[in-house]
Order: structure tokens, then sequence, then C-alpha cells
């Protein structure tokens, strides 16, 4: 029996596993995808070659399938929408994530991007979807504020307006991923097609940068380094995580499955040690508990 026979065979006996496995993996290579930002930029990359390396890929492997499904509506997504959710998550989001980290230490961006957009996602359920902010909620929304408080000001503390800068950057980068979360819940738009629509409508900013930038600089840095950001970004951070994330969701259902994110800023903390010794401070652990608590009240009701 083949691989998928097993993997069949597998889901077939313990679904609830698969499920599991898929969101664990999914957040592990997102937390790898932030790991890679540091090194990237550690290595020469800017914020611009890394989202080229993020967008191009997938956008060119997607092409053919939007061609194919229909391009003319974006395979159903429709054009204004497309373009809206590819500013939110997009190259725009990208530049504005990837930049936050030129300004802050790996483990206090890997905390504060998906806490912000866990903390807006509470945020635009209850104003642009009417959901009830249950009690939970909200005593959730407040502890992830106070962590991010707590990690915020330890970084303001010892890096000042840079850090407050990065900082910024962040939040921005973690709300506007909770707006495009919410529009696909609001539209009832499909994870996977709208990643398709936005690969495609990336291929644009190609040119782009193409006039305005120095392709030779990226390719300056070495085939290894800009192989190593396609693994990352491009592959494991984009359509793999999100494709895991999806069948996490068909399999044990959107609100068990949204834990996943809560693991993320764990992982980014780990992996960052282990790959490049980057320790976490004892205030980004603390901040990080208190984080990961509000994480899991926000997901009650």
């Amino acid at each position: 029996m083949g691989i998928g026979g097993c993997l069949e065979s597998k889901s077939q006996s313990n679904p609830t596993a698969i499920g599991v496995i898929c969101g664990i993996v999914a957040s592990v290579f997102w937390a790898t995808g932030f790991v890679g930002i540091r090194h990237g930029l550690n290595a020469g990359f800017s914020p611009a070659e890394l989202t080229v390396h993020r967008y191009l890929w997938s956008g060119l492997v997607l092409l053919p399938v939007v061609i194919r499904l229909g391009i003319g509506d974006l395979i159903g997504v429709g054009w204004g929408r497309a373009i809206l959710l590819t500013i939110l998550g997009g190259p725009v989001f990208a530049i504005i994530g990837y930049a936050g980290f030129l300004f802050v230490p790996l483990g206090q961006g890997g905390v504060i991007q998906p806490s912000c957009g866990a903390l807006g996602g509470v945020l635009l359920a209850t104003l642009v979807l009417r959901e009830k902010l249950i009690t939970s909620r909200l005593l959730g929304a407040l502890i992830i504020t106070a962590g991010l408080i707590v990690i915020g000001g330890e970084g303001a503390a010892m890096l000042g307006k840079q850090s407050v800068a990065g900082d910024l950057l962040l939040v921005l980068a973690g709300f506007m991923s909770a707006y495009f979360s919410t529009l696909l819940r609001l539209w009832r738009i499909e994870p996977l097609p709208a990643a398709a629509a936005i690969g495609v409508l990336s291929l644009f900013g190609i040119p782009i940068y193409w006039i305005t930038g120095d392709f030779a600089h990226m390719l300056s840095l070495g085939w290894r380094e800009n192989l190593l950001q396609t693994i990352l970004q491009g592959v494991l951070a984009g359509p793999a995580a999100l494709y895991l994330f999806v069948k996490s969701i068909a399999v044990i259902g959107a609100g068990r499955a949204a834990i996943f994110f809560s693991l993320v800023p764990p992982f980014v903390l780990l992996i960052g040690w282990l790959a490049l010794g980057e320790v976490p401070t004892v205030l980004q652990l603390i901040g990080l508990i208190i984080v990961l608590f509000g994480f899991q009240l926000t997901q009650k009701g």
C-alpha cells in the first residue's frame, strides 16, 4: 500500500488525530516562516525581496489553475473582493510585517503579530459579523492586550523608539490579517480560492519591483539563501500551511482548529532558539504565557 493509501486508512480510522496533526504542522510551518524572516533579514534580504519569494512562486504555480477554473471572476472570488483581499493578505501585508522585524527581536515580533491577529479577530467578529461578545472572549481579549503590553514594554525599554516603530508595524500587520479573515467569513469565501486569487494578483507587483527594485541584489545573496526562502516563505508558510489548516478545519471543525493559531508564538520562540540561537527573555516568556491564556479564553463559546 502506498503512502497516500496509508494516510487515507489512518484518516478513516482516526480522523481527529489526522486533523490535529495537520493543525500542529500548519502551526510549525507558520512559525518557521517567521524564523525564516529573521534569518533572511540577517542574510541581507530586504522585506520586498522576501515578499517576492513569498508570492512569486505560488502565484506562478496557481496561475494555470486559475486560468483553467475561471480567471474571468477569479474562480468565484471576484476582482473587487480579490483586490481588497490581496491588499490585506498579500504583498502589502507581507512587506509591513517583514519590515517590523527590522526593528524588534524575533521573540517579540513572533508573538505580537499573531496575537494581534487573534485580538483583532475577536473585535471584528463583534463589530462586523455581529457576533455576541461573550464575557470569556472579552476577558481573553483584555488578557491578550496585557500580555502584549508586557512584551512591547520590555522592547520599548531596551530599544526605545526603534522597538515602538517595529511593534506598530507588527500590530498593523496583525490587524490586517484579522480583517482579511473576517472578510473571508463575511463573504463566505473559502481560504484556498482566496489564496489562489491572491497569488495570481500578486504577480502584477513583480514588474513594479523589477522597475523600482534590484533583482541583482537578491541573486547576489546566493542560490542557497534564495532557495531556502523559496521553501520557507513560498511553500511552507504559504500554500502548505494553508492547505493543512483547511484540512484540519474540514476534519475537526473551525472552532477547534482555531486553537492552533495559539501554537504559533511558542513554536516561533522554540524554532528561533534552536535554529538561530535567539534565546527568549524572561519577560517575553511571561508575556507569551499571558497571551496564550487569553487566547484560550477567546476560543470559548
